[in-house]
């Protein structure tokens, strides 16, 4: 009774393929996680901007800091 023969392991070329599966795997969750993050942080952020800014007047701040004393000219 004789050992079976066991099949030889792929050694050329082994780590082009796997380094090609690793690239390509590595591509496309990288293109995930940023449109996640497009679509989860940036959009939501500029939306915030958006309704900030299209309220906010600059002069009434201004005038609302000035009666506060936020201003100090010239007393150092």
């Amino acid at each position: 009774m004789s050992a079976p023969v066991l099949a030889k392991p792929q050694l050329r070329g082994l780590l082009a393929k796997r380094l090609r599966f690793h690239i390509i795997t590595a591509f496309f969750l990288s293109l995930g996680c940023a449109t996640m993050y497009k679509y989860g942080v940036a959009e939501p952020r500029k939306q915030a901007y958006r309704n900030f800014y299209r309220k906010y007047d600059a002069v009434k701040d201004f005038e609302e800091m000035y009666q506060a004393g936020v201003f100090d000219y010239g007393k150092q």
